[in-house]
């Protein structure tokens, strides 16, 4: 099961974040995505509709960290990524950049 959270936001809205095994398929481990929606069942849509189908949200054991949460408010698309950390730490302590969830998607597979 996926480790996420989320935090719900003054103007109502909820910003959901998840550790995901990457899509790229190559044992290249996890990444920790950002979605900014109106709540979470709609987040959890969101990604759904971009092909991560198993997505699911169980309890708030990792919610987003307040720089997280400016980083997808700051984000036109409202939905980013970047690497999540091998030991579990905080992704605060990591020096990646958030990427828009395009870059993630359409990163080719490694060939056999």
């Amino acid at each position: 099961m996926a480790a996420g959270g989320f935090c719900k936001l003054p103007n109502g809205s909820v910003v959901v974040a998840l550790n995901l095994p990457s899509p790229a398929g190559s044992g290249s481990g996890c990444v920790r995505v950002l979605v900014l929606a109106q709540n979470r069942a709609r987040a959890l849509t969101r990604l759904r509709n971009l092909g991560l189908r198993a997505v699911y949200l169980r309890g708030n054991a990792a919610p987003p960290t307040p720089d997280e949460i400016t980083a997808v408010l700051h984000h036109p698309d409202g939905l980013i990524w970047r690497t999540a950390p091998d030991n579990g730490v905080a992704a605060e302590l990591s020096q990646e950049l958030w990427h828009p969830i395009r870059a993630l998607l359409r990163r080719p597979a490694a060939q056999a």
